[in-house]
């Protein structure tokens, strides 16, 4: 058993040094998750610039359905529920379409 050691930012002093190693990777891996959807929503935003000077549908289910295969792929390759991934890109999906439809409506999609 491991001695417990205080770390700064634990809720208590006695938070073990492996869970208090372990919750740092966790807050490193959501802090460039963060980064990463951010620099993603920064493409979509283009993506939306460009669909609406186009006149282009602001989904694409073709698109969509090749990412979703893609993305389930990945996961299984990773280990991770492919299922769980599908939900996730939905979820990201979703609101990528509501940005290019508030960039095509001439709107800040941020808003």
């Amino acid at each position: 058993m491991s001695t417990p050691t205080p770390r700064s930012g634990d809720e208590a002093t006695d938070v073990p040094t492996e869970l208090a190693d372990l919750r740092q990777s966790i807050d490193n891996i959501d802090a460039a998750l963060v980064h990463l959807l951010a620099e993603r929503f920064r493409c979509t935003q283009r993506v939306g610039r460009l669909k609406a000077d186009r006149g282009l549908p602001a989904a694409d289910p073709r698109r969509e359905a090749a990412q979703i295969a893609r993305l389930r792929a990945l996961a299984e390759s990773a280990d991770l529920d492919p299922a769980f991934a599908e939900k996730f890109l939905a979820f990201v999906v979703e609101e990528v379409i509501r940005h290019h439809l508030a960039i095509a409506a001439g709107e800040d999609p941020q808003a």
